[in-house]
């Protein structure tokens, strides 16, 4: 029995496969965590939710931004985007099963005995390994609820910036799952930026990829995660010192898509069969 986390697939089904082929994938023994963003983008959004959705408890999911893009799009609560693919899960047959499974997955996956933690796109410094389990499991509840689609129409924007316990209502909901799923820079008092998206070294100078803040609280634990095309394992050589897991390489965009193996951190990949484009 293995457990591979595999990065940001966004529909791109046929290498999902592909890699599956290259991991020697055995759907009754091994266990396949995927840290986000499982649609959207990419050509085959449909298959690739319906064949995660199959695995059972084979597969362990968190939720990424575009998963919530979705389910703002079914909700009539956003707009697609011009290069979203998301029309063909929404007028699925299967479409009211496939959202209702997708709002049960989690903002946050653990697992104890392997000793590794999964997000989407990252934690803030002030939040520990406990915390983020506590405010996860708080907003899942609130996902999974008759109140999320009045929710989803408060859902967007970038404010609060900072976390306070004292938070309450949509304000609170907001700055966690943006958190959670769309993270990148902070700084150096625990304030999020995110209008920064480039790769680091393009940001303000009083800004640091979030898993780099001193004095984080997260700072001991192995924490995986996606999201952030343009850092990943192999592109820095000094993400262990960290305890960071960043897995997207890409593959939307014409890189690769990956997967490492848990228990040894083996790497696998295969080559992007999507256009090389520009973010």
């Amino acid at each position: 029995m293995s457990t591979y986390a595999i990065g940001d697939v966004q529909g791109c089904y046929a290498e999902f496969i592909q890699l599956l082929d290259e991991i020697n994938f055995n759907e009754q023994n091994d266990i396949l965590w995927f840290v986000g963003d499982l649609v959207n983008r990419g050509p085959d959004s449909l298959k690739t939710l319906q064949f995660i959705k199959s695995l059972g408890n084979n597969a362990k999911v968190v939720l990424g931004n575009h998963d919530f893009h979705l389910l703002a799009i079914a909700n009539n609560i956003r707009k697609p985007h011009k290069k979203d693919t998301l029309d063909e899960v929404i007028n699925a047959d299967d479409a009211s099963e496939l959202l209702t499974w997708l709002r049960q997955r989690p903002l946050h996956f653990h697992d104890s005995e392997l000793k590794f933690t999964m997000v989407h796109a990252g934690l803030p410094p002030q939040w520990s390994l406990q915390e983020a389990k506590e405010l996860a499991s708080e907003t899942e509840s609130l996902i999974r609820s008759q109140q999320f689609d009045e929710f989803l129409n408060h859902m967007y924007g970038n404010q609060p910036d900072s976390w306070s316990s004292s938070l309450t209502g949509n304000e609170r909901y907001r700055f966690i799952i943006n958190c959670f799923t769309r993270i990148r820079y902070v700084d150096q008092n625990g304030r999020i930026d995110m209008d920064e998206k480039g790769a680091p070294g393009s940001q303000a100078d009083s800004l640091l990829p979030w898993y780099k803040i001193k004095n984080r609280k997260t700072m001991t634990d192995k924490i995986i995660f996606g999201h952030w095309s343009t850092i990943h394992l192999g592109n820095e050589k000094n993400f262990s010192q960290y305890n960071v897991y960043p897995l997207d390489t890409g593959c939307l965009w014409g890189g690769e898509l990956t997967a490492m193996r848990l228990e040894d951190e083996k790497l696998l990949s295969v080559p992007s069969k999507q256009k090389k484009l520009h973010k």
